[in-house]
């Protein structure tokens, strides 16, 4: 749960919640890149969970926050 709670709390840091995305390399940005295909993978386990919404585009992979589970995303990211 380590990599998808610093995916989670980088999402939830820059406000990216609903109608607002990010590309999925932005999410790897300042990961060691020895991990960067673990947080990759994490980041398919959070669409598959619910807590990340996919926006498929023309240029990529877009994601951002379930504004539906913040509550649920709040208390994973301040559970430490």
């Amino acid at each position: 749960m380590d990599i998808k709670k610093i995916i989670l709390r980088k999402l939830f840091r820059h406000r990216i919640i609903g109608g607002k995305h990010t590309a999925v390399e932005n999410l790897t940005k300042g990961i060691p890149k020895h991990i960067v295909g673990e947080a990759k993978e994490a980041v398919k386990e959070l669409i598959k969970e619910g807590f990340v919404i996919p926006k498929p585009t023309s240029y990529g992979l877009q994601v951002s926050l379930n504004p539906e589970r913040i509550e649920e995303i709040t208390r994973i990211i301040e559970d430490e």
